[in-house]
């Protein structure tokens, strides 16, 4: 016989270490009475007695099963199955035992007072994830009757619609939730409401932010009311938004709520006087302190008296990087500028942050400048924007750049000003950045050389000749050895060599970008225009733009054979290439796909993440692309576009100088331009090289590192070789070593968990010590009114339909559609040829997909905020890469 115990825990009784018991809202009450926090007395009924109950139906096993083959998006069948399990378990009779145990447990509390009756699952309120509002509450709930009847439609309410996709959507097998019932005496309130201990908007970490309204704090979850705003910071009260409070929830005498109009007085008075505001934002701060972490807590104040009856962690912050003083520090989205904000495992993020070849005091040290938060990397910028001369730059710079936009508003801030450091910056960044300041003095005589002296036509030719060579030398070098040793080379090689071998591909690229510089300038000057954007076009020697062109020679490859087509659409990656063999035209397609991937197999969408599966791996991946240029092109078409753009920047080429030759001393200016031009035009396909470099190396890295995974997942320190990726490189390097394999398998399911709560983070631009998130504000004059305002990146004006892609892999684009995405990294390149024009929601003017745009003559507007979201597939829009805004003109979808 089972012991009462087992079936229901007082508060009093219980903490956070009976998660399994209680579930989250249960344990944090327990946990917050047994602090000596204003708890209203209550008690829990246990997941022992909820598993007892529905082991007790002999329909359950089945239903689950049939649940757990449900997809998130299928809800349709989720609703129809959800609301039969419910009405299932309200017909389910509950054990006179469990009933007994309850109702001693009421009678022991009081009969006569009301409870409030709550659902608290197993996952929820945690530091990953939050269930809140997934179950049912009731509240005023009176007499046992009404007690037991709520705490069976608690355990019903575990299978709501909204609680089935959230599970389905965070990895929560549905059978390994259970849940547990809070019964809580009832406060009635004169107030009541939520606080947050971190600022839930801006993300600051010391603001404590309150919404307050009169009468049940259900009023404010359930929105029918708009609370009161109060914000604290720094033992003041920075903030008061006093709301017209027109209605309030209310107790009944029978039992249950009503919403009641309130009376004219109440309706624009302040809920919560000063004196309680303060004494509440310092309960706030006394619980943040003892849980660790920010919460958002329900409260309620009946007198003078405040009960707090539900604390849970605020799982929607994004998490502050850490740092090792209390100065306050301005980080930027490394992700941002590299145009890939997704979550980053561990071992990639370490071979980055060893890459970056300043502030470490060795090479196989990770860089302190690139710090890791939510499985991002950001950039700490806190030193170089303590210097005045930084701030004064930023704050007169007139440019349209978000990254711009975002720093400047940081650096305007009274607070930054009064927090930043002072003394010791400038010997702080000459040591940080020693060899960074040692890389650019090498490289402006190499400027000057290649400006005024140098061929601009042998560009190419020199920017490619010595890193084949090298990274041929480190290829040999890596698999020559193995084991620790093996990583231990890899980081010598990526925080010493690799940053070296993108060094004449880095001077190229500048070099041509002050040629435009000088080209724009000059013309502005002589003849009072701007430059044609044809100028612009289908430059030589862009790795990039070359592999575009090659997913079109493997479209035209495939569209003369119909079964190699009907192959692709079938393919999967694991047999991919063995049943190429298998039908006509097969081996023909394969000898293209072979010199494709040769040379942009280790290339993918997000490949900074060197854990990030490779084309040769899943070529898969390129299909949608092969697929996509055939709808979109013409056989061989996109190799008479790229001569046709030669052809036109040419000829725009041409125009210009004849009109500069017509301007007085028009022959020298014209032969002084035609230099600079040259050397644009055969430099600026340099700038994807550098990339090219670092993925070329990393396939390297990858590959070795696998190797030593795969050895380790065949003795059983790790469960596959991709668990690998969980560790950083020298928490690989301690494994093979011998040490941390007892520890090794619990940090990687950790560190898996976290990866469940991070992916669904969307990192900021910029974030400072305290958590507040900055953006960049634009207006645009030129915009008609409910235009979407970004940044012009490619000039021109395209009308066409919707194509949303949030993934590479599902980029289905046909001829005309406008394609839509997150960002675009070089990855993406197959979609351009098959893209009418760009819209993403960040980039700027020298990012991948602006230039690559630039280059294929499409119109682009980078940084349009939601993008995604706000735009669907099938609406017909305009897109202005000239003027940066995008209208949309039918907000219907076509059929």
């Amino acid at each position: 016989m089972r012991r009462i115990e087992t079936y229901v825990l007082l508060f009093n009784e219980m903490d956070r270490a009976n998660l399994s018991d209680v579930g989250g809202k249960g344990a944090n009450l327990g946990e917050m009475c047994k602090a000596g926090f204003p708890v209203p007395p209550g008690f829990c009924v246990t997941t022992a007695a909820y598993r007892h109950f529905i082991e007790t139906s002999n329909e359950m096993d089945a239903l689950l099963d049939s649940l757990n083959q449900l997809k998130p998006e299928q809800l349709d069948e989720i609703r129809l199955l959800g609301q039969r399990i419910r009405d299932h378990l309200l017909t389910v009779t509950l054990s006179e035992q469990i009933k007994s145990v309850i109702i001693d447990a009421w009678t022991k509390l009081g009969r006569d007072h009301a409870y409030a009756v709550r659902s608290s699952a197993t996952a929820e309120d945690l530091p990953t994830a939050s269930f809140a509002g997934q179950q049912e509450t009731y509240l005023n709930v009176k007499g046992s009757d009404q007690l037991i009847e709520a705490v069976q439609k608690c355990w019903a309410s575990l299978f709501t619609d909204r609680a089935i996709v959230y599970r389905a959507n965070n990895g929560f097998d549905h059978r390994s939730v259970y849940l547990s019932v809070v019964v809580q005496r009832m406060v009635y309130p004169d107030v009541s409401g939520i606080m947050f201990t971190a600022d839930p908007i801006t993300g600051h970490r010391h603001t404590v932010s309150i919404d307050a309204g009169f009468g049940l704090g259900e009023a404010l979850v359930s929105g029918i009311v708009t609370a009161d705003l109060y914000k604290v910071r720094n033992n003041q009260i920075i903030l008061k938004q006093i709301a017209k409070k027109e209605k309030g929830i209310f107790p009944i005498s029978q039992g249950g709520t009503e919403i009641k109009a309130l009376p004219p007085e109440l309706q624009q008075k302040q809920a919560l006087p000063d004196r309680m505001i303060m004494e509440l934002a310092e309960l706030g701060r006394r619980i943040e302190q003892h849980y660790g972490s920010e919460q958002d807590i329900e409260w309620c104040l009946e007198g003078d008296q405040i009960y707090i009856v539900q604390s849970r962690p605020i799982t929607s912050l994004y998490p502050v990087p850490a740092a090792d003083d209390d100065h306050y520090r301005v980080y930027y989205s490394f992700g941002h500028k590299q145009m890939m904000t997704d979550y980053i495992k561990p071992l990639g993020t370490s071979v980055l942050r060893t890459l970056v070849p300043f502030d470490k005091d060795s090479f196989r040290e990770e860089s302190r400048s690139l710090v890791e938060a939510g499985g991002r990397l950001f950039f700490d910028y806190s030193f170089p924007i303590y210097l005045k001369s930084v701030q004064r730059k930023l704050s007169e710079s007139s440019m349209v750049d978000d990254d711009l936009l975002a720093l400047k508003k940081v650096v305007l801030r009274e607070e930054f000003q009064q927090r930043a450091l002072k003394r010791g910056v400038k010997r702080h960044i000459f040591r940080a950045y020693k060899p960074l300041l040692g890389f650019f003095g090498k490289m402006v005589p190499r400027l000057l050389k290649i400006i005024y002296f140098e061929d601009p036509h042998r560009a190419l030719e020199r920017a490619y000749a010595t890193f084949e060579r090298d990274l041929a030398r480190h290829q040999q070098a890596v698999f020559q050895r193995s084991g620790a040793e093996r990583i231990k080379l890899i980081q010598e090689i990526a925080g010493r060599d690799l940053f070296l071998s993108t060094f004449d591909s880095l001077t190229y690229t500048l070099s041509g970008f002050i040629a435009w510089t000088i080209v724009d300038r000059k013309v502005k000057k002589w003849l009072g225009e701007e430059l044609s954007a044809s100028i612009h076009k289908s430059p030589p020697g862009n790795v990039t733009s070359e592999m575009g062109l090659m997913i079109g020679d493997l479209a035209d490859a495939a569209r003369n054979c119909p079964e190699v087509v009907a192959y692709l659409q079938r393919a999967e990656d694991n047999t991919f290439y063995e049943g190429l063999k298998k039908i006509e035209g097969g081996d023909a397609f394969k000898a293209e796909l072979d010199q494709f991937m040769k040379k942009y197999g280790m290339r993918s969408p997000g490949e900074i993440d060197m854990t990030r599966v490779r084309w040769k791996e899943a070529p898969t991946m390129i299909v949608p692309s092969i697929l996509s240029h055939m709808r979109s092109n013409a056989p061989n078409e996109h190799r008479e576009k790229f001569k046709q753009g030669e052809q036109e920047a040419n000829e725009a080429i041409q125009a210009l100088l004849a009109r500069i030759k017509a301007t007085r001393g028009g022959s020298r200016k014209a032969k002084k331009l035609s230099r600079f031009i040259s050397l644009f035009r055969n430099t600026v396909g340099i700038r994807e090289l550098p990339k090219y470099i670092i993925i070329r190396y990393f396939d390297i890295f990858r590959e070795a590192i696998l190797d030593e995974a795969k050895i380790l997942s065949e003795q059983g320190i790790i469960e596959t070789k991709e668990d690998v990726f969980y560790l950083k490189l020298d928490e690989l390097i301690a494994l093979l070593n011998n040490r941390l394999k007892d520890d090794v398998k619990d940090l990687i399911y950790y560190r898996n968990m976290l990866e469940i709560r991070y992916r669904n983070l969307t990192p900021p631009r910029v974030i400072t010590s305290d958590g507040e998130v900055f953006t960049a504000e634009r207006s645009n004059e030129e915009a008609p009114p409910g235009a979407l305002l970004g940044i012009p990146v490619s000039a021109g004006v395209a009308e066409g339909y919707v194509k949303v892609v949030l993934r590479l892999e599902e980029g289905k684009l046909n001829k005309g559609d406008i394609l839509v995405a997150p960002y675009t990294d070089p990855g993406w390149t197959p979609l351009f040829y098959s893209a009418k024009a760009l819209v993403t929601e960040i980039g700027g003017m020298m990012t991948h997909g602006s230039v690559v745009a630039r280059e294929y003559g499409i119109p682009a507007v980078v940084g349009v905020e939601n993008a995604t979201k706000i735009l669907k597939d099938g609406q017909y829009i305009r897109v202005d890469g000239t003027n940066g805004f995008v209208e949309i003109l039918d907000g219907s979808p076509k059929s």
